[in-house]
């Protein structure tokens, strides 16, 4: 069989620890004997960050923008005590933050929909995608441990020697302070992310803040997302048969309960954190969930929503079987394929990315699947598969295709 052929590369970023093991699984088996595959390298793992003084993450993500896809295995972010294990220089920072704020991208996370792993709210009965502000707030955010009485103030000076000032609160007491900021250019790359995921996906969006209480913060990103939708986005919803839709955030969780899904639900960066793993937890697992960074002039980077599998990787090492869930690394690999068929008009490799993922569904339909899942599924007489013998198990289902 011939291998299908590629244009431009991906860039690959690779990883950490167990999804290491599982990428490279991946491509052997499931990727390399089918495709002539083109890729620019990256190696996005822990060490060799290190070794670069994390320089690496951000070549990563400037061959992202030269090639437009990308597609990334989980990584590492370093705390406390993974400075000891890997001897690090620094507490770098998340790689995945990073090339978030280089692509200036909205994440968007959308759960695997699959026979046998049914959703808790019985109604969704099509996957809801949660589009995830990814800068400022409470991640980027100033804190004091107030340690006696006195006043605490927001003040603001401007360049031009202007300065604004607001009494926070007059402590009689110990407390505590926290001083979160946006920006206007960021709200508004997200929401033009927003809105153009919802044509390409075809979609309705909603949006929802708390701007009843946030007067000026959430009422800032409410009415930018308007203005937005107002002055380049009405005619294109219209057309295309979809809907805006603004909520209170409060409204918008108790809609969503109620909700068939098939829509994609903009968050704030906070609630987006907090809302996608509700979402991907009542859908199943964060295994089963895909994640799509989606820059607003188009560039796209495809990784798994979940982390590193550490404990399973320790268990590896110790030369114990394993049996590590690796749908959403594979759907990585797939959505990366095939938008990348999609941009150098190539259906062939759209439809391998296609065929790949459904040879994914059809394996656990069948009832072969990892321990996680088996705990999980409707379906009766499973058969659980180790890491390994399941993306086997996959390639087979693939060839039959």
């Amino acid at each position: 069989m011939d291998k299908i052929k590629m244009l431009t590369p991906l860039v690959e970023m690779d990883g950490d620890e167990m999804t290491r093991i599982l990428w490279k699984m991946i491509k052997d088996e499931l990727i390399l004997p089918f495709i002539d595959l083109k890729t620019e390298y990256y190696d996005l793992g822990l060490k060799y960050r290190n070794e670069t003084d994390d320089r690496v993450t951000l070549d990563s993500a400037e061959a992202t923008k030269k090639y437009g896809v990308a597609v990334k295995c989980a990584t590492i972010t370093p705390n406390a005590a993974r400075m000891d294990e890997y001897n690090l220089k620094e507490m770098w920072k998340s790689p995945n933050g990073t090339i978030r704020a280089a692509l200036d991208g909205t994440v968007f996370r959308t759960p695997i929909k699959v026979k046998g792993i049914e959703p808790c709210v019985k109604n969704w009965e099509k996957p809801i995608t949660l589009a995830r502000h990814a800068y400022g707030d409470v991640y980027k955010n100033t804190e004091i441990k107030v340690p006696c009485a006195g006043k605490a103030e927001l003040v603001f000076t401007g360049e031009d020697g202007q300065e604004i000032r607001k009494t926070i609160h007059e402590f009689t007491g110990s407390g505590i302070i926290q001083g979160i900021h946006n920006t206007d250019k960021s709200i508004r790359s997200f929401a033009k992310s927003c809105f153009n995921y919802a044509l390409d996906t075809k979609q309705d969006l909603w949006f929802a803040t708390k701007d009843t209480i946030s007067k000026v913060y959430d009422h800032n990103f409410k009415d930018i997302f308007q203005e937005i939708y107002d002055s380049e986005f009405k005619d294109k919803f219209e057309n295309a048969g979809i809907e805006y839709f603004y909520t209170l955030i409060d409204d918008a969780v108790a809609r969503i309960m109620k909700s068939k899904g098939g829509i994609i639900w903009a968050c704030k960066n906070y609630d987006g954190d907090v809302m996608s793993d509700m979402v991907s937890s009542a859908c199943g697992s964060l295994a089963m969930m895909t994640s799509v960074l989606v820059s607003p002039d188009g560039i796209y980077e495809y990784e798994a929503a979940h982390g590193t599998v550490q404990r399973h990787y320790y268990k590896y090492l110790e030369g114990e079987e394993t049996s590590t869930n690796s749908v959403a690394t594979i759907f990585a690999w797939t959505g990366a394929l095939r938008k990348r068929g999609e941009l150098d008009k190539l259906p062939e490799l759209m439809e391998f990315a296609d065929k790949l993922e459904r040879a994914t569904l059809e394996t656990i339909e069948s009832g072969k699947m990892t321990k996680d899942l088996s705990l999980m599924t409707t379906l009766d007489d499973v058969v659980i598969l180790n890491s390994e013998d399941f993306i086997k198990t996959v390639r087979q289902n693939l060839e039959s295709m």
